[in-house]
């Protein structure tokens, strides 16, 4: 099976082959730090997240690399709305990022580097373009001359005098216009203002512009081209379309290989936005609360190009599927005990070896197909719910009749592949969640219990349902409840 990936500068799907065998460079556009990060940053981050870890999975060697933005006019504007500091802003919101992310599973990255600390890169690479004749000096700013690069608009499939013919008004009102030669060109570097943080540079003190950011902390990490450069739909253009004409007109190769975009989130079919009274932020929803692997399953239910709608419907939805699948994360640690799996290494069955392995590898070998095509998240999901399914079944069977359907061994290498896949998405269950059956209930240990269904068995002969009840509902109460199977036998489990 070869993985192949929709690539968005040539708007095709391709077949996915790495500029150096085994290894995958990426980068990723990383967020501007100055307010929380709200649900299209979830999407973003868990989907680039996912694609990084079915990398790894296939057996690639990957570099991962996202920035952050720590210099820019909105975190200039909170800083002054608070009374702080350009530090002291970016500072807490990007604390803020890792926060959420850890919340929601998102692995760190390999580097994080910031705009602050790649301003060497940055000068560097604007040197080299005004001395190849892409960028001119002008009263102390030094702006991109987009004319200069024959390939403008390739990624976006743009053309400027297309939309020079639709965007006169908005040029007009550009305040840098009578400096730039052309209404296209951008800043690369920009003077310093009155209480505003600045750097020297050779065109006078000031701070660089947004999209020479990412151009400079590419080629620091990595050098002149990397595999794999991605983001959300909203960055095509302007911010990656001038991320290449820059990057190549300073190198002469290409910055990325793959250019990778996820679909924008909308809320109840309109965009997400503050005006609107819709916008909510990762930890506003977590802390209501709801729970993270139901975020990312949310997410990772609509494939990464579409857009993703979020509704109070699709979050009961998620709600319900995580609840299945978090029953089937649990099985083993809770009742491997109980179907001998322990002991699993001293016995030989045969039979039952070729036909868990046998399923096991077929669950692999779609799940791979499925990820194969473009990341196809939902059929790879439909693939780990089939597995957990099987499980709760026989889950549900060991419950209340003592036995499973299937073969204890079939199913363990079963639940094997179910948290291998799950893994490969980040669904995880928490650590702390990972309790058994044999372990004590709101401090009633497995002996109390069994002394406490022993004293019910007792009152029932005697006919004092009364205090048969009373047991049952103080067993209940403490999340235990009891299934009275034919023969005399009472079995118990956890909620």
């Amino acid at each position: 099976m070869t993985l192949s990936l929709y690539n968005t500068l040539t708007r095709r799907q391709e077949p996915f082959e790495a500029l150096e065998p085994g290894k995958v460079r990426i980068y990723c556009c990383g967020v501007t730090v100055y307010d929380y990060c709200h649900l299209g940053h979830a999407r973003s981050y868990i989907v680039w997240d996912v694609m990084r870890r079915y990398l790894t999975w296939r057996g690639y060697r990957v570099k991962y690399v996202q920035n952050f933005t720590d210099i820019d006019d909105k975190i200039l504007n909170r800083a002054r709305k608070e009374g702080s500091s350009m530090e002291e802003v970016a500072d807490r919101y990007t604390q803020a990022y890792f926060e959420d992310m850890a919340r929601l599973n998102v692995l760190e990255a390999d580097s994080y580097p910031r705009a602050t600390h790649t301003l060497d890169g940055i000068k560097r690479l604007i040197h080299e373009l005004e001395n190849k004749g892409y960028a001119y000096a002008a009263g102390g700013d030094v702006y991109y001359s987009v004319r200069q690069f024959a390939e403008y608009g390739r990624l976006s499939g743009r053309k400027l005098e297309e939309m020079q013919a639709g965007a006169s008004g908005r040029l007009e009102k550009d305040p840098e216009e009578p400096k730039k030669k052309d209404p296209f060109d951008f800043a690369l570097w920009k003077s310093a203002k009155p209480g505003e943080p600045s750097w020297d540079s050779p065109w006078g003190a000031g701070r660089p512009g947004w999209h020479i950011e990412c151009s400079a902390m590419v080629r620091d990490n990595f050098g002149e081209t990397i595999d794999i450069h991605t983001g959300g739909a909203d960055l095509v253009f302007p911010h990656h379309e001038n991320e290449i004409a820059q990057s190549e007109a300073a190198t002469g190769k290409s910055l990325a290989k793959y250019w990778l975009h996820n679909g924008m989130v909308k809320v109840n079919g309109e965009k997400m936005s503050k005006s609107l009274g819709n916008f909510t932020t990762i930890r506003d929803l977590l802390d209501r609360p709801v729970e993270p692997m139901v975020l990312r399953l949310f997410v990772l239910q609509a494939h990464y190009r579409k857009p993703l709608d979020f509704t109070e419907d699709a979050i009961v939805s998620a709600t319900n599927s995580w609840k299945t699948l978090k029953e089937a994360l649990l099985f083993g640690g809770q009742y491997g005990d109980r179907l001998g799996w322990s002991q699993r290494e001293a016995r030989s069955e045969s039979n039952s070896e070729g036909q868990s392995e046998a399923q096991s590898q077929s669950h692999l070998e779609r799940f791979q197909e499925a990820m194969d095509d473009d990341l196809n998240f939902p059929l790879a999901l439909a693939v780990v719910f089939e597995l957990a399914k099987d499980i709760q079944r026989d889950r549900n069977l060991l419950v209340h009749e003592g036995k499973t359907e299937t073969n204890p061994e079939v199913l363990q290498q079963q639940w094997q592949t179910l948290l291998s896949l799950a893994r490969v998405l980040g669904l995880e269950v928490e650590a702390e969640a990972e309790t058994s059956p044999s372990q004590e209930a709101d401090g009633l240990s497995d002996a109390e219990i069994e002394a406490l269904i022993l004293a019910r068995k007792e009152a029932r002969k005697a006919k004092n349902y009364a205090e048969s009840d009373r047991i049952r509902d103080e067993l209940k109460a403490k999340g235990i409840t009891l299934i009275d199977a034919p023969g005399g036998v009472t079995r118990w489990h956890k909620e």
